[in-house]
């Protein structure tokens, strides 16, 4: 007891420590306005307002739930609440952007919930569930270090991170060094207006180390997002741009070795969709009574074939189940057809009070039930079958015993009259055959041989012939006639052996029928008793004094005539004089195989050869019935016969379906959809739209694709049929992820989620594909949906690794092919030096890896190469470029209004790439009278080497001294140095080289104005001259106030900070004497 009570206590003592941490985060509020911080933290987004939200967080948690499972009792600890607590903050940080109210709260309630729980210390008394850590730390004082084990999860992502960011080339220069960290809006202030969502490898590590990234994928959208920024900031020919797709490369292929290359857990829906049937079918034929008998024993005797419709396939329980064997059953809804038509077809041919007719109703009614079981009701599976309920069974049931109760009652009254007729004559002939008849002494018993016989016994009769097993017979009357002869008559019951039925057939034990068939026989034949017990006695009792061997069961009665089974629903037999007992230990229901089969199992063997050799044509799907379905159509042209269901070259086709058609030129089969089907002087056609796989669109090598994606594109086209190749399905994003149509394989089911315009090369997602209304002849699909959607990935562009291959054969090769690539932002330019000149040294040569520089000039090396170098590809004079590209940008702005900043420099790129030599030497030409020379680029009198270290040098260095050699004037005769000159690049080279700042200043000017921005305007702006809609108000910085103060709204208060900040700029100016600048 005392145990107990400690064992409550403690208890008692975590739940009192889970609601103080829980009240802790309820009641915190907000310094000055009294918000309460949990407002948001209480129940989970609506799915309806942010469906996105459970797509990005996989576990969500609220306050209620974590309130509900600690008033039951729910968390065997306090560590589980407070790891639900850290996942409801990390899940809000994860969606919700930093800096907003949400992630702001989030952490200010886990700090609060983290000293709360500090300030509580550990559990007093609990040394039996501390952890060993816990219990070195109460009596030394010394705190547990924290964990330096990392997750599955976390370890996975380091290690992707690790791979991109430690990736080298072959020269072991490090790819990642330039998106380790973003520019400043100072140093490029235009790649802020081209960029919207800027993102660097520094804030990709704060998002890892926070444990922003719940699996994989987001972590590899972060960083393709950061490659899709530099090649869209990037011109197509720059390093950067090349670096970019290497380690989009090297970031698929770490992702694809960690999580493997499938889609994960692609069910295999042929597979379930057999599955299922087979189950159905094999619940169908085991369900069994109250007794234990199986409902399908009596159908097994229905014939194969009905004579009121003999032109239609033989079809059986026996067929069908070697049809669900072989998995021929694609779709439910045919292999619920022949199983109906088997249970319909008993119907037909039996009376409506035969056991035949009864077992078919209820298979039929526990097939619906199991198949609605199974389907959910059209959850797992939607197929037509489902349309037929238990409402229509009922329905037709109903109807057809209304149609046949008339008929069978008046065969009844010719049945009786016929039994009357019978039982007069069986009279006359007994009155005839001599006097006794009529002087019967009738009575309820009468010995025999030292044994009494009562009315309602079970006796053994002697047989007709010697080979035969005694008859039982149920003793009805007992009379003694005038010559003293003893008499009885009754009922016969017939043993399993002396029916007629299948040999499929199965019985009780000691089973035994009654018949039909009554007589008397004299009691000199008696030859002991035995007894027969109605089958729901049987199993629980037990006649005293008797042998187990004859003690009989009865189940159902058997009509000789009609040579058919019924069950007994009433036990009718005279009482019996025999006592019974409960059985000490029921008897199990057991059924025995006909004393038939064995002898047909001789049958079965001789025709095994047969079936063997019919086994590959057997192997084949069974397909469902169809028809051609027309169609009239108001504005279809004369001479075409519109289909919505048509049967071309033994395949089925209506509205809706995809197809694979024949693509001249492509790797892959374009895709149609069938919008219009025709038939016009005996050839067919259809009319759609296409759908496009990814290598026919333009795009950036960067983009990813879901695996078997294609796009909707703007072409619609008239086909004939015969360019058709096969059957495939296209599947919005929603239903890709949820669900599959059961007969269409899954290597031809597609994606499709984007549209593609080809004018202007722009993919735009839609809501869903459109889905067409048909008539009811036409045979729908039938569709399983996953228990679990699945979670498709993408895959690089088929473009990124053409991609790359260019580049690096156009780096190779303008690098002559022996010297290092250059340094990212390095300029072009020719250095000529001698031996003895000074390596340059600058203060950003010791914070860079200096790479060699190289000199992109024509000028050979060494005389071994001249001959070799002298015709070899110049490399792009990046100066005479800006000026080619402030022309062309400008023209190419004006063809295309719509394209985007990354377009243009492409476009212009394209240009220049395709002027002809003597146009680019124009532009360099101007560029180097015009513009300070670069490096390498000598100066009128002036030596090739001043400018050069005046440029690189840095500001108040002296110079060395030039290099003594001929005078200017001379002809200059260039020694070609044995030793290159390593340099440090000059600062912000880079952003020179691609001139987008420079061009986006350009382009901002006009003639009307001397500044970009609008500040007059700014500076005039009034609250009274303002109005805001709500979307705006949303959009305001609120988070730069704490609290709207004495101001009416946040907007005001947004107002007044403005006014202030105008005012202390014109006060600083003033103060200053700034008007001159």
């Amino acid at each position: 007891m005392l145990g107990l009570r400690r064992l409550s206590s403690k208890k008692n003592i975590r739940k009192q420590r889970m609601k103080i941490l829980f009240n802790v985060v309820l009641e915190a509020r907000e310094p000055g306005s009294g918000r309460r911080l949990c407002d948001l933290f209480m129940v989970k987004p609506s799915k309806k307002d942010y469906p996105d939200y459970y797509k990005i967080i996989l576990e969500p948690m609220d306050l209620k739930i974590i309130e509900h499972n600690i008033r039951n009792d729910k968390y065997a600890g306090e560590e589980g609440m407070i790891e639900d607590m850290k996942l409801m903050f990390r899940n809000a940080r994860h969606y919700n952007e930093e800096g907003s109210q949400v992630y702001n709260d989030a952490h200010i309630l886990e700090k609060l919930l983290k000293d709360k729980r500090k300030e509580l210390g550990p559990l007093p008394d609990d040394d039996d569930m501390a952890s060993p850590k816990l219990k070195l730390s109460r009596k030394s004082g010394i705190s547990p270090k924290k964990s330096k084990y990392m997750t599955p999860m976390q370890q996975k992502l380091n290690e992707v991170y690790e791979a991109v960011k430690n990736y080298t080339d072959k020269r072991g220069r490090r790819l990642s060094a330039i998106f380790l960290r973003l520019p400043s809006r100072s140093e490029l202030p235009d790649y802020y207006l081209t960029i919207k969502k800027p993102m660097d490898m520094e804030k990709i590590r704060s998002h890892m180390m926070a444990n922003k990234y719940q699996d994989i994928d987001s972590m590899v959208e972060d960083f393709v997002m950061m490659f899709n920024n530099a090649c869209t900031y990037n011109e197509p020919e720059s390093l950067i741009y090349k670096d970019a797709l290497v380690l989009h490369k090297v970031l698929l292929e770490t992702r694809r070795d960690l999580e493997g290359d499938e889609d994960s857990h692609v069910p295999n829906v042929t597979m379930l969709i057999q599955e299922l049937i087979h189950n159905l079918f094999v619940s169908v034929m085991s369900h069994q009574d109250d007794e234990g008998r199986c409902y399908s024993d009596s159908l097994a005797e229905i014939p194969a074939v009905d004579p009121s419709f003999p032109n239609r396939p033989p079809l059986t329980f026996d067929i069908i189940r070697k049809n669900v064997e072989n998995n021929r059953y694609r779709r439910l809804d045919l292999f619920q057809e022949h199983m109906f038509e088997v249970l319909e077809r008993a119907r037909r041919m039996n009376r409506t009070d035969s056991e035949i007719y009864e077992d078919a109703v209820e298979l039929q009614q526990f097939f619906i039930k199991i198949r609605d079981e199974l389907c959910k009701n059209g959850e797992i599976l939607l197929s037509p079958a489902l349309s037929y309920t238990t409402k229509h069974l009922h329905n037709d049931v109903e109807k057809e015993k209304k149609e046949k109760l008339p008929r069978e009652i008046e065969e009844d009254k010719l049945k009786r009259e016929e039994e009357k007729r019978e039982a007069e004559k069986s009279e006359d002939s007994s009155g005839a055959a001599g006097l006794s008849g009529l002087h019967r002494t009738y009575s309820q018993d009468c010995s025999f041989k030292n044994s009494m016989y009562h009315v309602g016994d079970y006796v053994y009769v002697e047989p007709a012939e010697a080979n035969l097993q005694p008859h039982i017979v149920c003793i009805e009357r007992l009379w003694e006639d005038s010559a003293g002869e003893k008499w009885l008559y009754g009922c016969w019951f017939y043993r399993p052996n002396e029916t007629f039925h299948l040999a499929t057939r199965k019985f009780l034990e000691k089973e035994v029928f009654k018949s039909d068939y009554y007589n008397k026989v004299p009691v000199s034949k008696i030859l002991g008793k035995c007894v027969v017990m109605f089958v729901k006695e049987y199993f629980k009792l037990c006649p005293e004094n008797f042998r187990d061997e004859d003690v009989f069961v009865c189940e159902s009665r058997y009509s000789a005539k009609t040579k058919s089974f019924k069950k007994i629903k009433l036990w009718t037999m005279p009482v019996s004089s025999v006592r019974f007992v409960p059985r000490d230990v029921p008897l199990p229901v057991v059924r025995v195989a006909s004393v038939f089969a064995n002898a047909d199992k001789g049958d079965d063997e001789k025709n095994t050869d047969n079936s063997e050799d019919n086994r590959t044509e057997d192997n084949f799907n069974l397909e469902k019935e169809k028809e051609d379905v027309p169609v009239e159509m108001s504005n279809g042209e004369p001479g075409c016969h519109y289909f919505e269901q048509l049967r071309y070259n033994d395949m089925w086709l209506k509205v809706g379906d995809c197809v694979f058609i024949k693509s001249h030129g492509l790797v892959r089969p374009r895709v149609g959809r069938i919008e219009k089907v025709w038939v016009r002087d005996g050839a067919a056609y259809f009319y759609g739209p296409i759908f496009i796989h990814p290598e026919e669109t333009e795009h950036e090598p960067t983009k990813m694709f879901y695996k078997k994606e294609v796009f909707l594109s703007n072409l619609e086209e008239t086909c004939p049929m015969t360019c058709i190749l096969g059957k495939c399905a296209v599947l919005s994003f929603k239903d890709y992820l949820s669900c599959r149509p059961t007969e269409i394989p899954e290597n031809d089911v597609l994606l499709c989620e984007s549209r593609y315009n080809e004018s202007d090369k722009q993919m735009k997602k839609f809501k869903g594909l459109k889905r067409f209304s048909l008539s009811a002849k036409v045979v729908d699909d039938e569709i399983y949906y996953f228990r679990k959607p699945i979670v498709p990935q993408k895959e690089p562009s088929p473009l990124l690794e053409k991609k790359i291959q260019l580049l690096e054969a156009k780096f190779a090769e303008l690098e002559g092919g022996d010297d290092d690539i250059e340094e990212m932002g390095e300029e072009d330019s020719e250095v000529i030096e001698p031996p003895s000149l000074p390596q340059l040294q600058t203060p950003l040569a010791s914070e860079l890896d200096l790479m060699p520089y190289t000199p992109p000039q024509s000028t050979p090396k060494s005389a071994k190469g001249s001959a070799k170098k002298e015709g070899s590809k110049r490399k792009i004079n990046m100066s005479g470029y800006i000026l080619f590209s402030s022309e062309m940008r400008a023209v190419i702005k004006a063809q295309h209004p719509d394209y985007s900043f990354g377009e243009l420099s492409r476009l212009v790129g394209t240009e220049w790439r395709n002027l002809e030599t003597a146009k680019k030497a124009e532009y360099e030409g101007v560029m180097n009278q015009g513009v300070t020379p670069m490096v390498g680029t000598p100066a009128p009198g002036a030596s090739p080497y001043g400018q050069q270290v005046g440029v690189l040098g840095p500001p108040g260095q002296q110079a060395p001294p030039p290099y003594p050699g001929p005078h200017p004037t001379s002809p200059s005769v260039i020694q070609q140095p044995t030793t290159p000159m390593f340099v440090a690049p000059p600062p912000k080279t880079q952003r020179l080289l691609h001139s987008e700042a420079y061009l986006k200043y350009i382009e901002g000017l006009s003639a009307e104005s001397n500044s970009i921005s609008k500040w007059d305007q700014t500076l005039a702006a009034r609250r009274r001259d303002v109005h805001l809609s709500k979307e705006q108000e949303s959009r305001l910085p609120c988070h730069w106030l704490k609290s709207k103060g004495a101001h009416t709204t946040m907007a005001d208060a947004l107002w007044r900070l403005r006014d202030l900040m105008l005012r202390d700029t014109l006060n600083i100016r003033q103060a200053y004497n700034l008007e001159n600048l």
